[in-house]
């Protein structure tokens, strides 16, 4: 018979046996009346439990999911249905499953659950957390896998992720269904909008090669202010002085920009200086801008439904607009020929006009208002397009987003009159740079007057609006 320390011996050199040779340890311990110190466990140990514990978890959240589509059926999915309702019959029927567990759960994986859960069914599934996030102002997801935000201006990637393509693909649709809009095969781009206002947009297989692409610009409940953007460094004090008397001096200001420089904010800065007494008329792709005025009417364009039928342009809007005793016609984006249609409503009396477009500076804004013009099929000549936007077209605020993340107002032109073929420009407030970059990477720089005169004075005068000769002074600022 052999000894005890050739058994323990022996099983130690089976493969296998790790676990047998610690509890052969404790019994030996426990015999010569000896302490040995546990070891730790090897760290693949640690990660398959909790990679096990990661897939109970999944498992059972599936196993909610599926209690739940049993129970509440098409209700969770019914968009007529009132949401306080819903939230209250999901979180009831989550409750009941997770009491019936036969393994009972820690608090914190039970609140886990039940938020994830919750997330998926109630709101927009792994983002949801981010779009309640007021630091995250936009999210976006490349495949399923791939989750990316925007925070401070800057792109960092997020923790969370979509279980597969399929979750993915029903959060978009949840999203645009919910508006009347739809995304398929046939139908692979579409923008649309969360119930805040916040802009979507997705474009799935076959367009998007890696899967589903899904892009949220979110907009705070309560809506930046002028007071926000002075404080931001986006504006001085004295320009925003001089923009508030514009916007009450009814001149036709045109907010033109690269995409995410903040277009749509100083839009929204821009419209809250329009007295409470006029009726604004709004027109978007997605109904976004949030206006405080009690006499707004929100328009919203519409794509073609399934047979290609059924599409409202924004140029449709416009030309509608003007029948509808518009004191204020503001366009969300210009982009394609209802710029025509939009300086004809200038040039025919709707003064104090505000819209935003896509272009690289003032001097591009103008280019680009000529070419859309051209989009709408009108043998016109050059000159007389120009001619026109000389006429209809006041100002333009340009607004820049720096490398370091932060949006600035870096342009405010006049829009003075033809000389020759041209139109000649003249700015009023530049952002000067000169002053560099702190060790962080963030600009120094600020708006600052040119020292020059604005001609369209005396156009504001005639709506009784005057402005203070000291804001153009150059040393002011």
């Amino acid at each position: 018979m052999s000894s005890l320390s050739d058994r323990l011996a022996a099983a130690r050199r089976a493969p296998g046996s790790e676990g047998e040779e610690q509890a052969l340890d404790a019994a030996v311990d426990g015999a010569t009346g000896t302490t040995t110190a546990p070891a730790a466990p090897p760290a693949p140990r640690r990660s398959l439990g909790g990679r096990i514990e990661g897939d109970r978890i999944d498992e059972l959240k599936a196993k909610v999911h599926v209690e739940l589509v049993k129970q509440l059926g098409p209700h969770l999915y019914d968009a007529d249905m009132d949401t306080d309702e819903l939230d209250q019959r999901v979180r009831t029927v989550l409750a009941d499953v997770l009491a019936h567990q036969d393994r009972p759960l820690s608090s914190s994986d039970r609140r886990r659950v039940s938020q994830e859960i919750s997330d998926d069914i109630l709101g927009y599934g792994p983002i949801e957390p981010y779009l309640r996030d007021p630091d995250v102002s936009e999210v976006m997801v490349n495949g399923h896998a791939s989750i990316w935000l925007e925070k401070s201006g800057r792109l960092v990637p997020a923790a969370a992720k979509f279980a597969d393509e399929a979750h993915l693909r029903r959060t978009i649709d949840k999203i645009v269904s919910r508006i009347g809009r739809r995304v398929d095969e046939s139908s692979p781009m579409v923008d649309a909008r969360l119930p805040d206002g916040s802009r979507v947009n997705a474009v799935v297989p076959p367009l998007a090669v890696d899967g589903s692409a899904l892009t949220i610009r979110k907009f705070a409940a309560d809506p930046l202010g002028v007071q926000d953007l002075i404080r931001f460094g986006s504006l001085t004090d004295p320009t925003a002085d001089f923009l508030e008397a514009c916007v009450r001096g009814r001149l036709n200001i045109f907010v033109s920009g690269s995409t995410g420089a903040g277009k749509t904010t100083t839009l929204n800065v821009l419209s809250s200086f329009i007295p409470d007494d006029e009726r604004i008329v709004t027109i978007e792709d997605a109904a976004e801008l949030q206006l405080k005025q009690e006499h707004v009417v929100r328009l919203e364009s519409r794509p073609s439904n399934i047979e290609g039928k059924g599409e409202v342009s924004i140029r449709d809007l416009v030309k509608n607009s003007l029948r509808m005793r518009p004191d204020r016609i503001i366009v969300g984006e210009v982009r394609d020929a209802s710029a025509l249609d939009m300086l004809q409503a200038m040039n025919t009396g709707h003064d104090g006009s505000i819209c935003t477009l896509h272009s690289n500076g003032p001097r591009d804004t103008l280019s680009r208002m000529e070419t859309m013009v051209l989009m709408a099929g009108m043998d016109l000549p050059v000159r007389a397009i120009r001619e026109q936007v000389a006429s209809a077209v006041d100002m333009i605020v340009h607004q820049t987003r720096f490398k370091d993340g932060t949006r600035r107002i870096t342009h405010i032109t006049e829009v003075e009159r033809m000389e020759g073929d041209i139109i000649t420009l003249q700015d009023i407030f530049v952002f000067d740079n000169s002053m560099g970059f702190d060790r962080d990477g963030r600009s120094l720089g600020r708006l600052r007057a040119t020292g020059l005169r604005p001609k369209f004075l005396d156009k504001m005068a005639y709506a009784n609006v005057s402005v203070d000769p000291l804001l153009f002074v150059t040393d002011r600022i």
